[in-house]
């Protein structure tokens, strides 16, 4: 999350740790990184019986669409320094987005891995109107039974769900993960079944997340803020079996349980209290006002149902509302499916939501595999990129530049005068709208003069905005968000006046920059920077 909340994230970002710590988010996302590389590379190499080269690997990273340029290339920063790829090779690594990952994989589905909680239709032998808790049983030991053959096929056939669906019908993705919750609105074109992005990818940091910093406002509230964030100092690795504790009983909350939830408090919270206190836990829990949270002589917080149910209430309530306004969207209108994917998306209070706020207004379903349907849609997306053909840009990107500047349509204080040209400046030139659709492969030109012949390097600041159109650099809202850099050194030429043509190609996953010197033909070394300062 913190890539995703940093406003200026650079290389040197850090992260601080349960026990005030401080170290550098990019050595933690390496080392991460790095693990998965070994963890597998020898799953391959033990089930091939053979050594696993990484070279032979293209690798695919997932990560938020809502995430911003700076926080992708940090992602692809971490994988180079972690051996994944080198920079040598940058195709080796994908960047994939989660909901377009879930939604590739989604139209794959038959109708048997889902679940439909919008048909009253009987699937698998249950209706899922009844109690979506027991489809979800069924569902689990389906998924446990299959889980031997290890490998997950998804027929090219294209599902029952997929016959279903005509030229132009829409859908949505809503991804709900730990940290983030994104919603991409997607159409489908024939015949190829290429899916076109309609919306821009909106969401927040609306994830289960959200329900752990609940749980932890409440320990505070019964024992006391000074004692957690001791506690969290002093104990850190107990503090996490806490919060692990705490994730079961989360993954047991449903609308109709009745029975208490149990969450086992380690010895050393109770050891360590009664030191910080001079009193038992027992006490504080009867000393405080909250009564829907009693000790049982087992050693364990009991909680009620409704107080566990309460935890979720403000980030539930949070995606519901973002929902809401989704729907509200006139590029929104007629959606046929919502696919609910993504760890927090198996929650039974979530489902129940999300079907009492659309009332019917479309089918949601939910792949039986909720928790796995990105990363089996990444593999699909690293096996052909191209699936996604259309995007929509998240912001507005330009740079700036000088204009002649014109009497009456240009402000007097943008007024600059040189050489006995009067020249206007601050001029936002616009590469790519906010929500402006565009196509992969699809280029944006422009050329660039060295301002003297002895120039090595030509930087270009580009800047970003929420707004759709943007006049000047100067206004409010747009905020300088990367760099280009024209490396020219060896390029120098005879012609008069060198220009540099560049092409940036926004309708991918990342920007990317290429350049060309068109006197001499040559390529030049451009590369678009989102992390410097």
């Amino acid at each position: 999350m913190k890539l995703h909340t940093t406003a200026n994230l650079s290389i040197d970002t850090d992260l601080q740790a349960a026990n005030g710590k401080r170290v550098k988010a990019l050595d933690i996302f390496a080392y991460a990184l790095a693990f998965f590389k070994e963890q597998a590379l020898k799953e391959l190499s033990d089930q091939t019986g053979g050594d696993f080269d990484n070279n032979d690997v293209r690798w695919v990273i997932t990560v938020p669409a809502i995430w911003k340029m700076p926080a992708k290339q940090f992602m692809r920063e971490a994988a180079y320094k972690s051996g994944l790829v080198s920079r040598d090779n940058p195709e080796q690594l994908i960047i994939a987005l989660e909901p377009e990952a879930a939604s590739i994989y989604c139209r794959k589905l038959r109708l048997h891995q889902m679940v439909d909680l919008g048909s009253q239709t009987t699937q698998n032998g249950f209706s899922p109107t009844e109690n979506v808790g027991s489809g979800m049983t069924q569902a689990k030991e389906h998924v446990r039974r299959n889980r031997q053959s290890r490998t997950f096929l998804v027929e090219n056939v294209i599902g029952e769900l997929w016959s279903e669906l005509e030229e132009g019908d829409r859908y949505v993705v809503v991804d709900c993960g730990g940290g983030t919750v994104d919603l991409t609105v997607h159409q489908i074109r024939l015949p190829e079944g290429h899916l076109k992005e309609l919306y821009k990818a909106s969401g927040g940091p609306y994830g289960s997340i959200g329900i752990d910093y609940e749980f932890e406002k409440l320990l505070c509230q019964i024992f006391g803020q000074d004692f957690i964030d001791q506690f969290k100092i002093k104990r850190p690795a107990a503090w996490v079996d806490l919060m692990i504790a705490f994730e079961s009983r989360k993954r047991a909350a449903a609308p109709d349980r009745t029975n208490p939830l149990n969450i086992n408090l380690p010895f050393s919270f109770i050891d360590y209290y009664k030191k910080f206190r001079g009193h038992s836990v027992e006490h504080a829990l009867r000393k405080s006002n909250v009564d829907f949270v009693k000790w049982s002589s087992q050693g364990m917080l009991r909680m009620n149902p409704d107080a566990m149910n309460s935890l979720f209430k403000p980030t539930i309530d949070h995606i519901i509302q973002h929902l809401n306004d989704l729907f509200d969207k006139p590029e929104v209108s007629d959606i046929k499916f919502l696919f609910l994917v993504g760890g927090f998306a198996e929650s039974p209070l979530l489902q129940h939501a999300v079907q009492n706020m659309l009332q019917g207004r479309s089918r949601i379903i939910i792949p039986h595999d909720v928790g796995l349907t990105i990363l089996k849609g990444a593999v699909l997306f690293g096996l052909d990129p191209s699936i996604i053909k259309v995007r929509r840009s998240p912001l507005t990107y330009g740079v700036g530049v000088l204009n002649r500047f014109v009497e009456g349509k240009h402000p007097p204080e943008k007024l600059l005068v040189k050489d006995g040209t009067r020249w206007c400046t601050d001029v936002f030139d616009t590469f790519i709208s906010a929500d402006q659709s565009v196509s992969l492969g699809e280029m944006v030109k422009r050329s660039y003069t060295p301002a003297k012949p002895s120039q090595q390097v030509i930087v270009i600041h580009v800047y970003c905005s929420e707004k759709e159109s943007v006049g000047f650099i100067s206004e409010h809202g747009v905020k300088k968000c990367g760099t280009l850099r024209l490396d020219v050194s060896g390029t120098e030429s005879t012609a008069p006046r060198r220009e540099i043509q560049t092409l940036m190609q926004f309708g991918d996953t990342e920007i990317r920059a290429m350049a060309v010197d068109v006197s001499t033909g040559r390529t030049v070394k451009a590369s678009i920077d989102f992390l410097s300062h």
